[in-house]
């Protein structure tokens, strides 16, 4: 099992909302409203023209639980539905999973995804 989590531009969410929901199988994601900065350091485009001060922008956490197989569809999903091609898109990142529980039914593993 992998987790995914992407931070992706506010305007992209329900792009990726989409995208996710054409995936096959996949049991749900969730999303979060967050701030922070990368390499521009916080600065709009515009601003960083201007050397403005530095500080947070907005962006969107999105965390998915996948099976092993269908890590790559997840990733690329989220990738093509949040690409505009310019700097501050966003990540994704892929971590290994080594445990979950469905708490209802007490399903352990892949099928507790």
């Amino acid at each position: 099992m992998k987790l995914i989590i992407a931070f992706i531009r506010p305007s992209k969410e329900e792009n990726v909302r989409e995208a996710l929901h054409a995936i096959p199988g996949l049991s749900g994601a969730s999303f979060s409203d967050i701030r922070g900065f990368g390499r521009g350091r916080g600065r709009s485009f515009a601003e960083a023209e201007r050397e403005a001060v530095v500080g947070t922008l907005p962006r969107v956490r999105v965390e998915v639980m996948v099976p092993d197989a269908a890590q790559a569809a997840t990733e690329q999903a989220i990738a093509t539905a949040a690409h505009t091609g310019q700097r501050g898109d966003g990540k994704i990142y892929v971590l290994p999973l080594s445990s979950a529980r469905r708490i209802s039914t007490n399903e352990f593993g892949e099928s507790a995804v």
